[in-house]
């Protein structure tokens, strides 16, 4: 894409992402009316919100010109007041054209130059890296096993059977399967048998539980509460059936099911059968319908049951530690988690900038993977308006770095990209990268030599982010998902000081598509909307979400 000098310096202002105006057609958003770059005039504002200040000089300007006409003379002709008539008309006329060249040149946040974002200076605030030590001392973490607790669990020929779960997805789907199982078992009295971490279909990726998690430690740690075993046992001679049999496989769980639906619906079948497969199995277990100590139980799985393998756990201590004295001497650093790759970024039906033959081709991905979503696609622009209106967007990386920019965060922070292949690459990259340039990878971080061994399994590369992530000094989500929330759990159930910085995307979207907000308004309205989106001690409510605020059920009162 090539920008005359005109185009090079013009200033920032995307309508929905970070443009000039919301258009109501896409073509305007493609690259000959870029939203890097205003060329669209806005409509008029006559709400009085005192926004316009030129609009209180107008009336100054037009006494004064009316004070004009008692020079035309003395004579009350009728000619005499025509002219003086028209002088007012004329003066009006330019004071119109005048509010409309400021209109059109309203005040942009941030210059743009090429590719490269120029916003003005924040000055750095005195909580940028971790929440405020008086908001955080009430909680404190409470789902870790009791020491000298005496275990009431029977033999494992007593229970009331098997049961046998596939933990799908990415490995932090899978992650929060083999907690939802822990949880099932314990419900139905059951002996669980080692999670199957089943072939993701994106990934293509065949690691089992034992190349992630550390075995030992899981069934040792949940020994007191659950009967966990690591294989089918023996006397089960066709274990085939197990994945391919409908005899042995309950299939019609709903999701979020309560704890009683086991009880009621699968228990019989287990104590009949005696082992019994759960697929699918994702999202099985509801929050606010199970007991609490089924809740916490979950917890005591997520955050100190499941532990990765040693080799992984040093990793990402030296990848944190690299991170962390880049500068030569020690400095805070920002795990960004940036979900912006081609499969999200078509799964939204979001629309984002892009000259139009991305737009088309994009069109034409969503028409082939969504066919039932996209159907003529004449529906999707205004669906993608609404989306996006609505904060369910993901955040482009340009749009990024204008927030952290403006929250105060400086050129020099030093920032741990967790992403796949950025959809659009160095261009759409370009933005964030140029205003903060000391930002990484793991692949930047880490020699080639020191990843192969990694590269084996891509679960083992994702637990790499994950952990860097969850050690970081502050963490910034741009778009949800199981690895987000996880992480922001996490980091609240270790007490609540690290910063989880959570975007308001709609609210965002707003302050984008505003044409008249200058940068200091823009500044203090992201600095004050999210004082309390940094993961500070919240309250649950019902059909909360377990993994992202453990607080209630699995936390305790300080």
């Amino acid at each position: 894409m090539t920008y005359s000098p005109k185009r090079a310096m013009a200033e920032l202002r995307h309508s929905i992402s970070f443009g000039p105006r919301a258009t109501s057609s896409p073509m305007k958003r493609d690259e000959d009316s870029s939203p890097l770059v205003s060329d669209a005039q806005p409509p008029d504002d006559d709400d009085g919100r005192g926004r316009h200040p030129y609009k209180d000089r107008d009336r100054p300007l037009l006494s004064h010109f009316q004070s004009l006409c008692p020079f035309l003379g003395d004579d009350t002709k009728s000619s005499r007041i025509s002219l003086c008539v028209l002088i007012i008309v004329a003066l009006v006329g330019l004071v119109s054209i005048f509010a409309i060249v400021k209109r059109v040149n309203a005040p942009y946040l941030c210059k743009k130059d090429g590719i490269t974002l120029h916003c003005p200076h924040v000055k750095e605030g005195p909580s940028l890296w971790e929440n405020p030590y008086s908001a955080t001392t009430s909680w404190k973490p409470c789902a870790e096993r009791r020491p000298g607790g005496i275990s009431d669990l029977p033999p494992e020929n007593e229970t009331s059977g098997y049961i046998f779960i596939h933990a799908e997805g990415g490995l932090n789907q899978q992650r929060i399967a083999i907690c939802n199982a822990v949880g099932v078992a314990k419900i139905m009295n059951a002996t669980l048998i080692l999670p199957v971490l089943k072939q993701d279909q994106i990934w293509k990726d065949q690691t089992k539980f034992e190349d992630i998690f550390d075995v030992d430690h899981f069934i040792d740690y949940l020994k007191d509460d659950v009967r966990i075993v690591r294989d089918i046992p023996e006397w089960f001679t066709d274990k085939t059936e197990l994945f391919s049999s409908i005899r042995r496989t309950v299939k019609n769980i709903p999701k979020y099911a309560p704890a009683q639906f086991y009880i009621d619906n699968v228990l019989p079948r287990i104590k009949e059968k005696k082992i019994m497969a759960l697929k699918p199995f994702v999202d099985r277990l509801g929050y606010d319908n199970v007991p609490q100590e089924i809740n916490r139980l979950r917890c005591r799985v997520n955050y100190h049951a499941l532990k990765f393998l040693p080799e992984i756990e040093q990793m990402a201590d030296l990848l944190a530690s690299r991170m962390r004295n880049r500068t030569g001497s020690s400095n805070p650093y920002m795990a960004l988690h940036l979900r912006f790759e081609k499969g999200m970024v078509g799964l939204s039906f979001c629309d984002f900038v892009g000259t139009r033959e991305e737009k088309a081709l994009m069109a034409k991905y969503r028409e082939k993977e969504w066919p039932r979503r996209y159907k003529n696609g004449t529906h999707l622009w205004q669906l993608a308006l609404q989306k996006r209106k609505e904060g369910r967007c993901p955040l482009e990386p340009g749009e990024v770095a204008v927030i952290l920019r403006a929250m105060g965060y400086p050129k020099e922070t030093q920032i741990y990209v967790a992403s796949g292949q950025v959809y659009g690459g160095h261009n759409r990259m370009a933005p964030l990268r140029n205003m903060f340039p000391n930002l990484v990878t793991k692949e930047e971080l880490a020699t080639k030599q020191e990843l192969d061994h990694f590269r084996k399994h891509v679960t083992s590369l994702a637990a790499l982010d994950f952990l860097v992530c969850l050690k970081s000094d502050v963490f910034v989500m741009t778009h949800g998902g199981n690895f987000a929330k996880l992480i922001i759990g996490a980091r609240r159930y270790m007490g609540h000081r690290l910063k989880s910085i959570k975007p308001d995307k709609g609210l965002m979207s707003k302050s984008f598509g505003d044409p008249y907000m200058g940068w200091a308004t823009f500044a203090e309205e992201v600095v004050v909307t999210h004082e309390t989106r940094t993961g500070l001690p919240e309250e649950t409510f019902p059909n909360y979400d377990l993994w992202e605020n453990p607080l209630t059920p699995c936390m305790c009162k300080a």
